[in-house]
């Protein structure tokens, strides 16, 4: 039987670009190289498709790829009648047809929509949440109102565009006064991944400082109260009939679990599973896939949460296409649950041909 030809493409425009590529360097490596050809496609910061043959993980992850003298140009066909790669040599224009799409891409045109929809018009199969799902995932707002519709337990919150806050600063404030008036408070950019931009304000002027940090992200912002509990972290996985991994917990090595915390400092410890009971722990899970199933998820996403020491199950987000780096929480919790990276990538890449199958 022949391979099939997946395409892992990495990198991206966005603020995670970074992790993307290490996130990559694992995936790629622990793919089962006994039914897929993998060929990479590496995104640079300006936004420069490239076919990377080096095939060198290191290269991946430290960003040392770009300079490969036999990177080509190349990009995914939006016609399904290609069902493929355009690839621009110097001797002539190659079309590589591909069986699917692995995106290890996160943030902003990675994971909120857009290249997905790209995807959907390719008529290719690709690992991870649809278009719609992408989006309400991305944009903290949007979920909120979402899993508010649902009866999905969560912080208080408010948001609001940027730009009314630079109209009326004071109508804003008194805003958020209004709906969260003890501090601290958390301020957030709607539209960015890995906690970038999210600032801890413990007063009027840290939350000033605050929201011009979550404006230099994006043209949303929510701010939400601040919840005094265990941060606890579901892993799930499939399309209509979704699994939720046993619950991870995480004691962030800074005040919360911020970008540094996630991806550079090892001191912030992981335990699995989560030290919440194992009551808990079911409704956790169970709530993990409520939520996964109303927007709509497919493929696997991390969905996060508060537990406080009363019980209460707050949800914080759902991560649709999370870290797969040396610590991050998506993989060890699969692995918890009995699915090494390689067993993990074929049921990821299985629940892609399923759905595009029904779609088509």
């Amino acid at each position: 039987m022949s391979k099939k030809r997946i395409a892992v493409v990495f990198g991206g425009k966005s603020s995670e670009h970074e992790v993307s590529r290490v996130s990559a360097s694992y995936v790629i490596s622990v793919l089962p190289r006994d039914r897929y050809e993998i060929v990479t496609i590496g995104i640079t910061k300006q936004g420069k498709w490239l076919l990377y043959s080096g095939g060198d993980l290191k290269a991946i992850a430290d960003g040392s790829w770009e300079q490969d003298p036999h990177n080509v140009l190349a990009f995914i066909a939006p016609a399904p009648s290609v069902r493929g790669m355009v690839v621009i040599r110097p001797e002539g224009t190659e079309l590589l047809p591909l069986d699917v799409i692995f995106p290890v891409l996160h943030g902003k045109n990675g994971e909120d929509g857009t290249i997905q929809g790209l995807f959907e018009m390719s008529g290719l199969p690709y690992v991870g949440c649809g278009v719609l799902a992408s989006a309400a995932c991305m944009d903290k707002a949007v979920t909120n109102i979402l899993l508010d519709s649902f009866g999905i337990d969560q912080a208080a919150f408010t948001w609001f565009y940027t730009y009314e806050y630079r109209k009326d600063p004071q109508k804003v404030l008194a805003q958020i006064a209004a709906a969260l008036p003890a501090y601290p408070l958390f301020v957030k950019p709607a539209n960015a991944g890995s906690s970038v931009g999210i600032t801890k304000a413990h007063d009027r002027d840290e939350l000033l400082k605050a929201i011009e940090v979550a404006a230099k992200e994006d043209s949303k912002i929510v701010v939400e109260e601040n919840i005094v509990g265990y941060e606890v972290e579901c892993a799930v996985l499939g399309n209509e009939e979704p699994f939720a991994s046993v619950p991870g917990q995480i004691a962030p090595a800074a005040e919360f679990y911020d970008y540094d915390a996630k991806y550079n400092n090892a001191a912030s410890e992981l335990f699995i599973p989560a030290h919440i009971s194992e009551e808990l722990q079911q409704k956790v899970r169970e709530v993990a896939v409520k939520a996964y199933r109303a927007i709509g998820c497919s493929g696997l996403s991390r969905v996060d949460f508060f537990v406080t020491e009363d019980g209460r199950i707050l949800l914080n987000e759902i991560n649709t296409l999370p870290g797969f780096t040396s610590i991050s929480m998506y993989p060890k919790l699969m692995a918890a649950c009995g699915l090494d990276g390689t067993t993990l990538m074929e049921k990821l890449l299985q629940s892609a041909f399923e759905r595009n199958e029904k779609n088509v």
